[in-house]
């Protein structure tokens, strides 16, 4: 492994050529946290930004799987580790293209959690990024705490829950977490807020709804918006295809592109 001095001069030189880092994350599991990276990363790719998704989760990394990518290995250069590339314009890194196979389990302790995670940042070959999506564990623990340390000039971060009150209550501790890290926050996202029956339309709130934006005016956060529960990212998720579809609107793609529009608009 590089010596410390060598890895921080790598890590400062490779956030100096990205404009935006965007940190996604959320209080608990299971809220679709990187299902939203995924989808918000290649909507940017496409309106032609360059942009990376780093995959932060050590113990369950699941981008490689939702971009389609899995199988896929990053060639390591004299100068560093090349990302893998999902489409044009959006390459991605993550543990899970560095283990013997899918299987494998990361067991490490907080130490080598950290030198992993510099390695990604550091040790990769970015380039100059418009946008570098970051998308973390759940929770408040080690790997989330290591990468605000690491990626002190950011954005900020968007929030991601569900409107039940259980997963509302993660929700402020997510945003006392990186207010206490100086870190603003771009705005609460609504995940599974409704689901639609294709059957008889009938809008049904299984999780509830207007939870998200009830925090967000509780905390004093921007809104970003609702994003149904959509059987098709369940689907294409699967599949490793994301929601994205420039010939298809539906209430999820609108819910989306109200959302990069808005991100958009913060970084004019």
């Amino acid at each position: 492994m590089k010596d410390e001095t060598t890895i921080k001069l790598n890590l400062e030189k490779n956030l100096k050529k990205i404009k935006h880092k965007i940190i996604v994350l959320s209080g608990k599991g299971g809220v679709g946290k990187s299902t939203i990276s995924a989808n918000l990363a290649v909507m940017l790719a496409d309106k032609g930004y360059k942009v990376g998704i780093l995959d932060s989760d050590l113990h369950g990394p699941s981008i490689p799987k939702l971009l389609g990518i899995e199988t896929k290995k990053p060639m390591v250069t004299d100068t560093g580790i090349q990302p893998v590339f999902a489409m044009p314009n959006l390459e991605v890194m993550s543990i899970a293209f560095l283990l013997q196979d899918k299987d494998s389990p990361v067991i490490w302790r907080g130490p080598l959690k950290m030198g992993a995670i510099k390695q990604l940042i550091g040790g990769v070959e970015w380039g100059n990024l418009d946008y570098l999506i970051v998308d973390l564990p759940p929770g408040t623990g080690d790997e989330p705490l290591s990468i605000l340390q690491i990626i002190k000039d950011n954005d900020g971060a968007i929030i991601v829950t569900t409107p039940q009150d259980v997963a509302l209550l993660s929700v402020r501790k997510s945003i006392n977490f990186v207010r206490k890290m100086n870190v603003p926050v771009i705005g609460i996202i609504e995940n599974m807020s409704s689901f639609t029956c294709p059957h008889c339309n009938r809008t049904i709130n299984i999780f509830k709804t207007g939870g998200g934006l009830k925090a967000s005016m509780d905390l004093n956060v921007p809104f970003l918006g609702n994003i149904p529960l959509d059987p098709e990212i369940v689907e294409k998720g699967d599949l490793g295809i994301t929601i994205f579809s420039k010939n298809k609107k539906s209430a999820t793609m609108n819910a989306f592109i109200g959302i990069i529009k808005k991100i958009e608009e913060k970084n004019k």
